[in-house]
């Protein structure tokens, strides 16, 4: 992991043990690597209930019940999908907040619309989601690497643009 991903699951965890909230992540694209990047600090039970690896629309629908409908007329790597991952999510473990990650990695499966490299980010609360895409092909490792840390920035930003008590 790298410094930066370490600092922000170091943040995640401090701000999550302060606040008494909980999380969950549903991932695609980053295979588990947010979900690693949070456990990798100690106590993180307290706060972190689990993960679903979804890289299948099946598993998409199925566990983290996203609409038939959002992935027909909008694709699994979208805004759409990535904002029903997290309310799924957050069902799923009952969960304060969630972040979820679909995109395409690479080195195959872009399209001229959707090219290797774009990742959608979702992250937030039943009230409150954020999103981010990612555009960017650096290869599959560094752009898995990308999303997992972009995924943790973008929750960080969230409770630093919420007030928290």
């Amino acid at each position: 992991m790298s410094v930066q991903g370490k600092m922000l699951s170091r943040w995640i965890s401090n701000i999550f043990w302060k606040e008494e909230l909980t999380l969950a992540t549903a991932e695609s694209c980053t295979s588990g690597n947010i979900a690693a990047s949070i456990t990798s600090i100690p106590g993180s039970s307290k706060f972190y209930k689990g993960g679903i690896v979804a890289y299948s629309d099946e598993v998409k629908q199925n566990l983290l019940h996203v609409k038939a409908e959002t992935l027909e007329n909008n694709g699994a790597v979208s805004e759409e999908t990535v904002k029903e991952m997290v309310l799924g999510a957050i069902e799923a473990f009952g969960t304060d907040y969630a972040i979820a990650t679909s995109g395409i990695a690479g080195p195959t499966g872009g399209t001229h619309e959707k090219p290797v490299g774009t990742v959608w980010i979702a992250a937030g609360s039943k009230e409150n989601i954020v999103t981010m895409m990612l555009c960017e092909d650096n290869g599959r490792e560094q752009n898995v690497h990308n999303a997992t840390v972009e995924a943790m920035q973008l929750l960080c930003e969230l409770f630093k643009n919420e007030e928290i008590e």
